[in-house]
């Protein structure tokens, strides 16, 4: 959330009831959430200079390659509860996601798809961290970064399986369709493939975490704003009440948005591993 509402709802004189209730609306958080003060400016044109997104997207980092390092550094044979985790997380993805889209031959992308999760997961998770609440996918920036990747990576391996004429007309052609329909079928086939297919990839995962983390926001700022102990008497006790109602809605919706950042990471790479099926496949 804003600086600007959090210093307003944490104001001595903007909390409901009494002579000092300025109104929600004027501490409610908006859009301006996601859009950070730059730390460090360059000057340079089409650039935002590095930001609060640009530091969460290294600390995301970190989060990865610590995750490895510290599941990973004592590997063996007979695995030990760490090592499990980390055993258990590939294993998952193998056979819950490469194999039923790409079958064995998706195996050779099982690192990718288990980095592309963990990173998204890590990115995402920004958003529920004491002090650095911001989902880095909730700008669209770095889900379209990634959407564009596995993007150039569909047409690469469906060009290099099948050559160029091969790949395309397997895309926009659906087998076994009558050649009078064509001419209605292929148009829609080029926009649903190659415009909106990259588009919706990188929408989904950025109107989640944009969606949830200003929910978040919300249930946050209103619970200190409904609290004013110096209203006295019955409306005190009644701020209270109203207060506690938000704070019990701010934890139950973080445990759930927790739950909705793993499954946006899931159904990113359970896409992705389709799209590449698919370019291994050919057909339509």
């Amino acid at each position: 959330m804003s600086d600007e509402a959090i210093h307003a709802a944490a104001g001595e004189d903007c909390h409901l009831f009494g002579d000092n209730n300025c109104g929600f609306e004027e501490v409610a958080p908006g859009v301006e959430a996601f859009f950070p003060d730059p730390i460090l400016e360059f000057g340079l044109p089409l650039t935002a200079g590095i930001t609060k997104y640009t530091l969460l997207l290294v600390v995301s980092v970190l989060l990865v390659m610590g995750f490895w390092y510290i599941t990973t550094r004592k590997s063996a044979v007979v695995p030990g509860r760490l090592q499990s985790v980390a055993e258990m997380l590939v294993t998952f993805i193998r056979d819950q996601v490469t194999r039923q889209q790409m079958g064995k031959e998706g195996d050779k992308y099982l690192p990718l798809m288990v980095t592309l999760f963990l990173f998204l997961f890590s990115m995402n998770v920004m958003g529920i961290i004491p002090g650095l609440q911001l989902p880095v996918t909730s700008h669209i920036a770095f889900p379209a970064a990634l959407a564009v990747y596995v993007y150039v990576m569909w047409n690469a391996i469906g060009i290099k399986r099948h050559g160029v004429a091969g790949h395309f007309v397997a895309r926009v052609v659906p087998g076994g369709a009558p050649k009078w329909i064509l001419p209605l079928l292929v148009p829609i086939e080029i926009a649903q493939n190659f415009i909106a297919r990259p588009v919706t990839h990188a929408l989904r995962p950025f109107a989640a975490m944009l969606s949830g983390h200003l929910l978040l926001a919300v249930f946050a700022v209103g619970g200190w704003y409904m609290l004013n102990l110096g209203a006295g008497g019955f409306l005190s006790v009644l701020s209270v009440g109203y207060s506690g109602i938000a704070l019990v809605a701010f934890i139950v919706f973080t445990g759930f948005e927790l739950f909705i950042m793993a499954l946006q990471a899931y159904v990113f790479i359970m896409l992705a591993s389709s799209y590449l099926g698919e370019a291994l496949e050919g057909a339509h």
